[in-house]
């Protein structure tokens, strides 16, 4: 499967330590199979004066050893496995990969007010119905990154 990741710099061996800790998924490191949302990402590096790269990889498509939690659409599950990440929570299961949609501005918006109580659970969900997800895979195990993730090239954006 091929996949990208939008950076101020080239990454050849990618690994999970530099990654932050209250992200969507947890940390690690983030990549997506759709190239026009890297480079999106990659443009917001730019708009602020800074060079920006599209590192393009292969994953392999079989990765027995190692288990990937798959979010299919904004649901109940996914907006609690969020909630916990984004607020540092320990979450109760234990994944090498998890992918699914990003929280990104609209539905942050909702994720956010979800969190500060604001909105009830039942009120981000149907919200939440109506925003197509986007991609998003998290590799969350050092691991398989070394074993499994294979870079090809960076492109300047």
């Amino acid at each position: 499967m091929r996949l990208y990741h939008a950076s101020t710099v080239v990454i050849e061996k990618p690994d999970v330590l530099h990654s932050r800790s209250k992200l969507d998924f947890g940390p690690g490191f983030y990549l997506t199979s759709i190239r026009e949302q890297a480079v999106r990402y990659a443009e917001r590096f730019t708009r602020r004066g800074k060079i920006a790269f599209v590192n393009e990889y292969e994953l392999d498509e079989e990765t027995p050893e190692f288990t990937i939690k798959s979010f299919s659409s904004y649901n109940e599950e996914w907006l609690e496995y969020v909630a916990a990440c984004r607020k540092g929570l320990q979450v109760k299961y234990s994944y090498d990969a998890v992918s699914g949609g990003i929280a990104d501005d609209h539905v942050f918006n909702t994720v956010d007010l979800y969190f500060a109580g604001v909105i009830t659970k039942s009120e981000a969900l149907g919200r939440l119905k109506f925003e197509k997800p986007n991609n998003q895979l998290c590799i969350l195990n050092g691991h398989m990154l070394e074993r499994h993730l294979h870079f090809i090239k960076a492109t300047r954006i």
